[in-house]
């Protein structure tokens, strides 16, 4: 193993890609090595110390891709530090009833897992992804809309850099 940090992610429509690619960034520029990978080309945990997962949310649950990874690599992930974020267009509000969704969202996940950290992050929402979501017709009823702050998913990257790294 080495000093390296993998950001693993799952997307939709490519919102959490970016957001995955940022948290890289921030993350690097921190002075951390670091490979930010999409889940779906299945990277191994061999040569990492830490891991950040991300997924899109839809319906309100992770990408199912991304649970499948989640638990096909619970025992190497039980034993480095972990951390975990959400993207979804409705991961706004700082009332209770919208913590609560919010946090709902990786109650599956922590059922395998304790994350070191936890970020949500609202997402974008664009016709062309959402023609693969929702009937054509609907999908161009709806605006395109990126709600996505770019400074909160910075500084969440940024708190949790030491709590990536091992002595």
């Amino acid at each position: 193993m080495n000093n390296r940090v993998l950001i693993a992610y799952a997307t939709n429509a490519g919102s959490t890609a970016e957001v995955a690619a940022t948290i890289g960034e921030t993350l690097g520029a921190r002075g951390l090595a670091l490979d930010v990978k999409p889940i779906q080309d299945r990277p191994q945990l061999d040569d990492y110390q830490a891991v950040l997962i991300g997924s899109a949310i839809h319906r309100g649950h992770w990408l199912p891709e991304a649970i499948d990874f989640v638990k096909a690599n619970q025992a190497a992930l039980n034993h480095m530090p972990v951390a975990l974020f959400c993207v979804h267009i409705q991961n706004t509000g700082s009332d209770e009833t919208s913590r609560q969704r919010r946090v709902a969202y990786l109650n599956e996940v922590r059922l395998l897992l304790q994350p070191i950290d936890e970020g949500f992050f609202a997402g974008r929402f664009n016709r062309r992804g959402a023609m693969l979501l929702l009937p054509g017709w609907l999908a161009r009823l709806v605006p395109n809309i990126d709600l996505r702050n770019w400074e909160t998913i910075r500084a969440w990257a940024t708190s949790v850099s030491p709590l990536l790294q091992l002595a």
